[in-house]
């Protein structure tokens, strides 16, 4: 495993992990790791691999066009 050294982190940002890390349960090391993992998985994705995903999916359109209203309420119902 690599190892990465952070310097100069300020007081309040320190103090605010060491808290966050105590209601998790976990080391200052092991909540730094859980928010880097959950950092990276929000990454935007490729645009190549996108598109491939959403031409997997084969959403089309049964009412019409599909509109920005019907990608969000079908976002909203977990569809997407």
């Amino acid at each position: 495993m690599a190892t990465v050294t952070i310097k100069n982190i300020p007081e309040p940002i320190y103090r605010a992990l060491k808290l966050q890390a105590a209601r998790h349960h976990r080391s200052l090391n092991q909540e730094v790791i859980a928010l880097l993992e959950s950092g990276s998985r929000s990454m935007p994705k490729d645009p190549d691999a996108f598109l491939a995903h959403a031409r997997q999916m084969r959403i089309t359109p049964r009412n019409g066009r599909l509109t920005d209203a019907k990608l969000n309420r079908l976002k909203r119902q977990g569809r997407l």
